[in-house]
């Protein structure tokens, strides 16, 4: 296992390279996150973010060699990410985008489920659940579960389903299977979350070690969001805060995050809950990477869906 950083510093020479490098794609990570206070989270700011994830999905979805069909579960709209080349069919992924709770759509599924198809060879479930302040909690987490009854319809056993999420998606994925254990259903197979956002209490030391170094999200905007989303629920609990949540008899768990990511401490900590309630868990930390970089054409991107297959493989 790769030793964690503790202060997510690289040699400046190199921090400068890469930032120059990146700053166009900075300057766009930071325009679909810009809400300053809780305030600002206005109708007119969400729709800009939602149009903008739209377009970054569509813009940036690596598509060649993939079919994309859309579906309808009831009134929800889903859609399925298959490879064109010969696979199997008994595994799928069902992937939980990210967005706050706030934003997040089919268009912007597209990069992730598509990557995922890719890597895996699994053909992947991507649904549209409701979005805050619109429909706050718990909408999101009842859309989850009528997408997880769907692929049980269809025949898929729960243990040949990964349960996969980026960001508040990885938040649902945890708070999915936590509700289907409530329910005493079994479980998924595995779960693969990409800078999970675990804990709405903001109680880890990354929210203000780190806020400087992440060039995609603020304090501000976790504030702004998951008050959209949450209201005045008590967010320590696990249906909000999956961290702290029980784990005993959760499935094999791949985390990954970014070392300049406002949202580190929020991934190891989940990594050391898992590991205390003798979860097998594996936590990958990319050096100089922000959140959700996976997303982006770039060489730790593509490292990190190997990571994802070749957890799936060893599982």
């Amino acid at each position: 296992m790769k030793k964690l950083p503790k202060d997510g510093k690289r040699p400046k020479a190199q921090r400068q390279s890469q930032t120059q490098r990146l700053a166009p794609m900075m300057r766009a990570l930071k325009a679909l996150h810009s809400a300053g206070t809780p305030e600002e989270l206005t109708p007119e700011e969400l729709e800009r973010q939602r149009r903008n994830q739209e377009i970054l999905g569509r813009l940036t979805a690596p598509m060649a060699g993939m079919a994309w069909e859309e579906v309808r579960l009831g009134t929800m709209a889903a859609a399925w990410t298959r490879p064109n080349r010969p696979h199997g069919t008994r595994h799928a992924i069902l992937y939980c985008h990210g967005g706050g709770y706030t934003s997040g759509n089919l268009g912007y599924s597209r990069v992730l489920a598509s990557k995922l198809a890719h890597a895996t060879g699994y053909d992947v479930l991507s649904f549209e659940y409701r979005l805050a302040p619109e429909h706050p909690y718990p909408a999101a987490v009842e859309d989850a579960l009528l997408a997880w009854d769907h692929l049980m319809l269809l025949g898929y056993g729960a243990g040949d389903v990964v349960l996969a999420g980026d960001s508040a998606g990885g938040n649902l994925a945890l708070v999915l299977c936590h509700r289907l254990r409530q329910a005493s259903r079994r479980l998924p197979g595995a779960l693969v979350l990409m800078s999970p956002w675990t804990d709405m209490t903001m109680s880890g030391a990354s929210y203000r070690e780190r806020a400087e170094l992440d060039p995609m999200l603020t304090p501000e905007y976790i504030e702004a969001v998951r008050r959209a989303y949450a209201g005045a629920q008590e967010l320590s609990q696990p249906s909000l805060s999956p961290l702290f949540g029980d784990f005993r008899g959760f499935p094999p768990v791949l985390i990954q995050v970014g070392d300049h990511e406002i949202l580190y401490s929020d991934a190891e900590a989940l990594y050391a809950r898992l590991r205390q309630a003798g979860v097998p868990a594996r936590l990958e930390v990319s050096e100089g990477m922000w959140h959700v970089f996976q997303m982006f054409p770039i060489r730790k991107a593509a490292a990190a869906m190997e990571g994802v297959t070749y957890f799936l493989l060893e599982r």
